[in-house]
């Protein structure tokens, strides 16, 4: 990439901004020990980046040089701030001649800075918006979306999470094997989030973020790795190989979204499904049903169907009942919705929708418009594709909605 011009500069920077953030900041983490640090640091060497790229061309290796970068910027502060001391100056002091090595179970920075995120002195929604944010940093904007809370909540969960981190001295660390389970639920949770960013972009003109969506994937084998014995983790596995098997087919040649229905099945990665396959069968042999199996059980149907017609409606739905007794949210009930759909008709499945409290989730309205359609309620089939095309931040998304909206 070296020689790039001012353009080829540009798209670098957000290239690598999209890869190597994450990974970055939680390199300057472990070895500066403080998050304020570390995303000051990646962010000016991303300024730095900005402004040199253009003109001397794109390094290399653009990870690297962020990373190698950010490690300056942080070493000149702590030098200029010499009334620091603990780890920070004993990072200094290291860092005079080389990097501090990885150590733990586990080397790997990522995984280690998720498990810090999600520690139980955190609240919940605070771990899931703090790993969202220094894992595949997202905005504030992007995570809101993805919670559907004002902007104003989520800034404020940043702040005290990473207050709370630094009051307590909670450690940059894969836990002990008596703390795994305890700390798993939201370690899953915040993977899966990551995948879901990655497979359906909040904000931008691109339908799929393909780096989230690889490094969800590859978080999901190191923490099935680790604790091989946690089917929930063998199921999330799962769940991300079968869903991201299709993203070849999900989006047409200019990136127009493509819906399931409509997908060119032979498209789909044949590989990522027999793998998934296989730990869904692994699974049902431990017979310790959770939310991310039945999830990837749901998907292992898809996958087996050799066209839409053939998909097992029944059999999905059933899964579905299953997933909503173990997990009774909304927007669990709004995916059963779309096999009720399949099995019972439209109107069975619009009336189950009358019953859920999603009106900022795009996706509650864009299903509703779906089934206003299908029952021959154009106007307000009209209407609630209007109220979808609001609600999205996604240019694909948005672009798909509009089309369907202009064609009733």
């Amino acid at each position: 990439m070296q020689g790039e011009g001012a353009a080829g500069g540009g798209t670098a920077l957000e290239r690598t901004y999209r890869e190597s953030y994450g990974r970055a900041v939680a390199t300057l983490i472990r070895v500066f020990g403080d998050i304020d640090i570390a995303e000051e640091a990646v962010a000016e060497a991303f300024a730095v980046a900005a402004q040199r790229w253009p003109e001397a061309g794109v390094p290399p290796n653009p990870g690297g040089w962020i990373v190698t970068t950010a490690r300056n910027k942080a070493l000149d502060r702590l030098r200029r701030e010499s009334s620091r001391s603990g780890r920070e100056a004993e990072a200094v002091r290291m860092l005079a001649d080389a990097e501090p090595p990885e150590a733990g179970p586990v080397p790997d920075d990522r995984l280690r800075l998720i498990f810090t995120c999600c520690h139980p002195a955190l609240a919940a929604e605070a771990q899931l918006a703090l790993t969202l944010r220094l894992i595949a940093g997202l905005q504030t904007p992007e995570i809101a979306r993805a919670f559907l809370v004002p902007e104003a909540t989520v800034a404020q969960r940043l702040v005290r999470a990473k207050r709370k981190i630094r009051a307590a001295g909670i450690p940059y660390r894969v836990p002990r094997d008596a703390e795994l389970p305890d700390r798993l639920p939201f370690v899953l949770a915040v993977i899966y989030l990551i995948f879901n960013e990655g497979y359906t972009a909040s904000a931008g003109d691109d339908l799929i973020r393909g780096d989230l969506c690889d490094e969800a994937i590859r978080l999901a084998r190191l923490l099935a790795t680790l604790m091989p014995d946690e089917p929930e983790a063998l199921g999330l596995l799962a769940l991300l190989l079968l869903t991201g098997a299709r993203r070849p087919a999900r989006t047409g040649p200019g990136g127009d979204l493509v819906l399931l229905a409509d997908q060119d099945r032979s498209r789909w990665d044949r590989a990522m499904i027999a793998e998934g396959q296989d730990l869904v069968r692994a699974c049902l042999r431990r017979n310790q049903p959770g939310p991310y199996q039945l999830q990837a059980a749901v998907a292992a149907v898809h996958s087996d169907a050799a066209t839409a017609a053939d998909t097992d409606w029944g059999q999905i739905l059933a899964l579905y009942d299953q997933l909503l007794a173990v997990t009774p949210t909304p927007v669990v009930a709004l995916n059963r919705s779309v096999a009720l759909a399949e099995v019972r008709g439209p109107a069975a499945a619009l009336d189950e929708l009358g019953t859920l409290s999603l009106d900022g989730y795009h996706l509650f309205h864009a299903t509703r418009a779906d089934l206003l359609r299908r029952l021959g309620r154009t106007e307000e089939a009209r209407a609630a594709y209007d109220a979808a095309i609001a609600r999205t931040g996604n240019g694909a998304e948005r672009s798909f909605l509009q089309r369907r909206r202009d064609s009733l």
